[in-house]
C-alpha cells in the first residue's frame, strides 16, 4: 500500500477522499454558494429600485435611498466574503475592493445627513443638497453651490418647519384654507384664482409665530451685518421644486425686501403655494393640493448689469453637443419670464469654443428701482445691438455650467447674474427640463407654403386647432380644449390651461424661460420668436404647428400629424433624487463585463455593481472546479446520471434528492428530488429527443464550424467550457449547471409546498457562433420564457430569467419546459440566421414543435 501511494505522489495522482470527507467540505463550500445567490438577489432588487428611481419610474425619499445604498454595500460585501470562502481565500482582493468602495459611499452619505431639521433657520454655508426635506430644492442646491466655493450672493435660508408653523400655529388658518382647496376644480382657472385669492388674504392678515418672526430677523441680522439698507429677493424653496419636476415659474418671488418688510414677504411667498398656476401644476404632476412644504430662500439682490440662464445642454437638441447661454442688459427676470428676445451663445461642449452667437435687438431692460421691486427702462443706445456678455464671460459660465452637471450628475438649468463690478454670481442651479421627444424626419411639403417659418423650437411635436390669441392678463377659463395657444410672450400663466392646448405660438420668448420648461416637461408642442404672429393669425382659424422644423400651415395637414406624440402624464418625483445622484456613481455604473477580458479581476473593480458582477461570475466557476473534485477525486461522493440525454451529468445529493446516494450511477426513476425530477421529465420527453439527423441551416452551421476552428468565441470573449455538467439536489431543490462546448446554462430552484419560498432562476449565455447569432439565441430563449410567466433581462448573449413566489403546482409545470428548453439550446445558434428566426422558432416551441 505504501508502494502504491509513493508511486502515486511520485506521478502527481491524487489520493482519494473518503465520501463523508468530501461531502462535508463540499456543503460547507455549498453554503457559501447559496449565500452569494441569496445576495445577489437581493442586490439586484436594490440595484432595480435605484435604476427605477433614477428613471423617474418609482420615488425615493432620502431615508428610502440611504437605506438601498446600506443595503447595496452590505450585500456586495457578502458577496465577496462568500467567494473568497468558496475558493478557499484566493480573492481577499475582491474583499478589498468591496470596502473599499463602501467606504467611499459611506463618506458620501455622511456628507448628506439632515442634521438640522429642527431648525427655523439656516446659513446657507450649512446647506447642502442632500438636506432638500429641510430646506426645499432652492437652497438645497444654493447651500451645494456655496460649499463648491461657487460665487453666490449672501443670504439664508428658512426651513420647512418654519413654513409648518406658518400655516398651523395661527388659529384656524389651515381649516379654513383647506375649505377653500376643497372647492377647487383644476380644470376651471377661475375657481382657482377664487380660491388662492380667498387663502392669500387669509395668509395675509395672519400672525406671523413669534418663534418665526424671531429667527427671521437673527437671520436677516447674521446674514447683512451692518449694511444699513441691504434690499433682498424672497424666494419659494418648496420640497418639490427644482427637481425632476421643475415647478418653474409657479411661486412668487417677492423683489426689494427690506428687514421692515420681511414678514409680509414672508406671507406672500408662503401664500405661492397655493396660486392658481402651482395648484394647477400639483394637480397635473399628482402632488396633493394641500402642501405644506414651503422654504424660502432670501438672498441679497445684485444691481445687474447683464443677467441670464446658462443651460449645460441644449434644450430641445438632443443630438447637439453645445450648450445654450441667454442674455440680456439688467435683471434676468426678462429672460426667465420670457418677456424679451435675449443673446444667444451656443458653445461646444467639447471644445468650449463658441459655435454660434446671435446679438438681439434689446431696447428695454429691468432694473431695480429706489424703493421695493423692479422698474423697466431702455436701454442706452450705445448697448442695444451689443452684446450683453464678454467672451470672457461667457466662457467663465460655460465652464461653470459643465462643472456642476458634473457634479450634479445631470444637465443643469444655472441663473446667473453679473453685478456693476463685472463679478458673476450664481442665484441658483436646478436640473434642466430635457425635451426627450425623439426627433423625426419631417415631410418637405414642397407643395404647401406655410404661414409661417423659421421659429425657435422650445418645445417638439405637431399640433393642429383653432388659433385662440389669449391676452397677457386675460382670463383663460374658456380657452377650448384642443386650441393652439397665441401669445404675445411667453409666460408661465399658461400653466393653468396648458393640458387643453394643441400647441403655443408665442410672438417673442426664450428657449431657457419657464414656460419653455413646462411645455417640455408636459410635452406641449411649442414655437417662439416669430415677429407679426399675434395679429396675422386669424383668430378661430384651424392652423397646423410643427414644432419639428418651426412652421405653421393653415389647415389641417394628415402627413404632419401622423408625427404627433402622446402627452406626457403626470407623474410625481422629487428633488430628493439628488442624493441618489451622488451615491449612484458608487453602485450602478458596470464596468466589468468580459469575463475574458484581463481587465476582469478585483482590483478593476469601481462599483458595487462590479463587485456583484465579478463574484457572481467567478462563484460558478468556483462550484464546477469543486464540483470536478467531487466526481474525479472522491470516493462515490458524485452520482454519473444515465439517461438518454446529450449530456455528462453528475448528480450530488445534499439529502433526499436520491434514494441511495452512495451508488457510482444512477437512473432517472432513482432520483427523488421534486424539482429536478420535473426537469429530467422535460429533457427526456420523446418529443424533444431528436429523431435522425437535426435540421440545421447550413450558414448557420458553417459559422459555427468557421468560428470553432479559427479558436472560438473570441469576440465575446467565451472560452471552451469542460462538457461536465452538475445537478446539485435535494428533496425540494436543484442548482442544475450546465456547460456544453462554448455555452453555460444554469437553473436553480426551490419547489416545495411554501409558496411564498419557491422560485426559479435561471441564466443562459455563450455560444460558438457569431455574436449576432449568439444574440438572437437569448432573444429567442428571453421570448420563451416571458411567454412563460417569467421575468426576463436580455444583455448581448446573456439570458436571465426569474419566476417567484408562485404554488408548487405553477412551478412544475415551467421546470419541466426549463427541461425541455436546456436539450433545445443546444446549437441553436445555427439557426438563428435572421430576425425572422427568433419569433419563428420560439412560437413553434411554444406550440410544441421541436425539430
Amino acid at each position: 500500500m505504501r508502494a502504491v501511494k509513493t508511486l502515486k505522489k511520485f506521478l502527481g495522482i491524487p489520493e482519494r477522499v473518503p465520501r463523508q470527507q468530501a461531502m462535508a467540505a463540499f456543503i460547507t463550500r455549498y453554503a457559501s454558494f447559496k449565500e452569494l445567490l441569496e445576495a445577489n438577489a437581493e442586490m439586484a432588487a436594490v440595484l432595480a429600485d435605484l435604476e427605477a428611481a433614477l428613471r423617474g419610474d418609482k420615488s425615493l425619499d432620502p431615508a428610502q435611498t440611504r437605506q438601498a445604498a446600506v443595503r447595496a454595500a452590505l450585500q456586495s460585501e457578502r458577496m465577496a466574503e462568500k467567494l473568497n470562502e468558496i475558493s478557499g481565500g484566493r480573492y481577499a482582493a475582491l474583499e478589498t475592493a468591496a470596502k473599499a468602495i463602501t467606504r467611499r459611499l459611506r463618506d458620501e452619505l455622511e456628507l448628506h445627513e439632515d442634521e438640522d431639521a429642527d431648525q427655523l433657520t439656516l446659513p446657507l454655508g450649512r446647506v447642502n443638497a442632500g438636506m432638500v426635506g429641510v430646506v426645499g430644492g432652492k437652497n438645497a442646491n444654493l447651500g451645494e453651490l456655496t460649499a463648491l466655493g461657487l460665487p453666490v450672493p449672501r443670504g439664508f435660508a428658512v426651513t420647512l418647519q418654519a413654513g409648518s408653523m406658518m400655516l398651523l400655529r395661527p388659529a384656524g388658518l389651515f381649516k379654513n384654507i383647506y375649505r377653500h382647496l376643497r372647492s377647487v376644480d383644476p380644470e376651471t382657472p377661475s375657481k382657482l384664482t377664487a380660491a388662492f385669492a380667498a387663502i392669500e388674504t387669509l395668509i395675509l392678515d395672519a400672525q406671523v409665530p413669534g418663534e418665526v418672526e424671531q429667527a427671521l430677523y437673527n437671520a436677516w441680522d447674521e446674514a447683512f451685518g451692518q449694511n444699513p439698507r441691504p434690499r433682498a429677493a424672497l424666494r419659494s424653496s418648496a420640497v418639490a421644486e427644482d427637481g425632476a419636476q421643475s415647478f418653474a415659474g409657479q411661486y412668487r418671488t417677492v423683489l426689494g425686501v427690506r428687514r421692515d418688510t420681511l414678514l409680509q414677504g414672508y406671507k406672500k411667498v408662503i401664500a405661492s403655494l397655493f396660486s392658481e398656476r402651482a395648484l394647477a401644476y400639483r394637480a397635473l404632476h399628482g402632488y396633493p393640493l394641500d402642501a405644506l412644504g414651503m422654504g424660502v430662500c432670501c438672498l441679497e439682490m445684485v444691481p445687474a448689469r447683464s443677467a441670464g440662464v446658462v443651460f449645460s445642454r441644449h434644450p430641445t437638441e438632443l443630438r447637439s453637443n453645445n450648450l445654450v447661454i441667454n442674455s440680456l442688459w439688467g435683471l434676468g427676470e426678462m429672460v426667465v419670464d420670457g418677456r424679451a428676445k435675449p443673446d444667444v451663445w451656443l458653445i461646444s461642449r467639447a471644445a468650449k469654443r463658441v459655435v454660434e452667437e446671435k446679438t438681439a435687438h434689446k431696447a428695454t431692460m429691468m432694473e431695480l428701482d429706489d424703493n421695493e421691486g423692479t422698474r423697466l427702462v431702455d436701454v442706452p443706445q450705445a448697448l442695444r445691438d451689443v452684446p450683453s456678455l464678454t467672451p470672457e464671460q461667457a466662457d467663465w459660465l460655460a465652464r461653470t455650467a459643465l462643472e456642476l452637471e458634473r457634479h450634479y450628475q445631470f444637465p443643469q438649468d444655472v441663473e446667473w447674474a453679473i453685478n456693476q463690478q463685472g463679478e458673476i454670481l450664481l442665484l441658483q442651479t436646478r436640473p434642466m427640463g430635457l425635451d426627450v421627444t425623439a426627433e423625426r424626419d419631417v415631410p418637405e411639403l414642397g407643395e404647401l407654403t406655410p404661414l409661417f417659418s423659421g421659429a425657435d423650437v422650445a418645445a417638439r411635436g405637431v399640433g393642429c386647432g383653432p388659433v385662440t390669441p389669449v391676452e397677457q392678463d386675460g382670463d383663460m377659463t374658456d380657452f377650448p380644449e384642443g386650441g393652439v395657444m397665441l401669445i404675445k410672450h411667453s409666460s408661465p400663466r399658461v400653466m393653468a390651461v396648458l393640458r387643453r392646448a394643441a400647441a403655443i405660438v408665442a410672438e417673442t420668448g426664450s428657449l431657457t424661460g419657464h414656460m419653455a420648461s413646462l411645455c417640455r416637461e408636459f410635452g406641449v408642442p411649442t414655437l417662439m420668436n416669430i415677429p407679426g404672429v399675434f395679429k396675422k393669425l386669424p383668430e378661430n382659424g384651424i392652423v397646423t404647428v410643427d414644432a419639428f422644423a418651426g412652421r405653421i400651415f393653415a389647415g389641417e395637414i394628415p402627413e404632419l400629424l401622423s408625427l404627433s406624440v402622446s402627452r406626457k402624464g403626470g407623474h410625481v418625483d422629487k428633488p430628493e433624487l439628488f442624493l441618489l445622484r451622488r451615491v449612484a456613481p458608487h453602485i450602478l455604473p458596470l464596468r466589468l463585463t468580459d469575463p475574458q477580458s484581463e481587465l476582469f479581476a478585483p482590483e478593476n473593480c469601481l462599483s458595487l455593481h462590479d463587485i456583484m458582477r465579478f463574484a457572481h461570475e467567478k462563484s460558478y466557476t468556483e462550484m464546477f472546479r469543486i464540483s470536478d473534485d467531487l466526481s474525479e477525486g472522491s470516493a462515490g461522493a458524485a452520482c454519473r446520471l444515465v439517461c438518454p440525454i446529450p449530456l455528462d451529468l453528475y448528480v450530488i445529493d445534499l439529502g433526499g434528492g436520491l434514494k441511495n446516494p452512495d451508488v457510482p450511477s444512477v437512473m432517472p426513476e432513482e432520483v427523488t428530488s421534486i424539482p429536478f425530477r420535473k426537469v429530467l421529465a422535460g429533457m427526456t420527453n420523446p418529443n424533444v429527443q431528436a429523431r435522425g439527423p437535426r435540421p440545421i441551416n447550413i450558414r448557420g452551421f458553417l459559422s459555427v464550424m468557421e468560428r470553432s476552428m479559427a479558436g472560438g468565441n473570441e469576440e465575446g470573449g467565451g472560452a471552451r467550457f469542460g462538457d461536465r455538467s452538475y445537478a446539485i439536489v435535494s428533496d425540494r431543490y436543484l442548482n442544475f449547471s450546465s456547460r456544453v462546448g462554448y455555452h453555460y446554462a444554469i437553473l436553480d430552484t426551490w419547489c416545495g409546498e411554501t409558496q411564498s419560498k419557491n422560485y426559479i432562476r435561471f441564466e443562459f449565455a455563450g455560444g460558438a457562433a457569431g455574436n449576432e447569432q449568439r444574440a438572437r439565441r437569448a432573444r429567442c430563449i428571453a421570448l420563451i420564457l416571458s411567454e412563460l410567466g417569467f421575468t426576463v433581462e436580455t444583455t448581448g448573449d446573456r439570458v436571465a430569467a426569474r419566476f417567484r413566489k408562485y404554488s408548487k403546482a405553477q412551478m412544475l409545470p415551467r421546470l419541466d419546459q426549463l427541461g425541455r428548453l436546456l436539450i433545445m439550446t443546444r446549437q441553436m445558434d445555427m439557426l438563428m440566421v435572421d430576425d425572422d428566426s427568433v419569433r419563428r422558432y420560439a412560437e413553434n416551441f411554444l406550440n410544441g414543435s421541436y425539430h
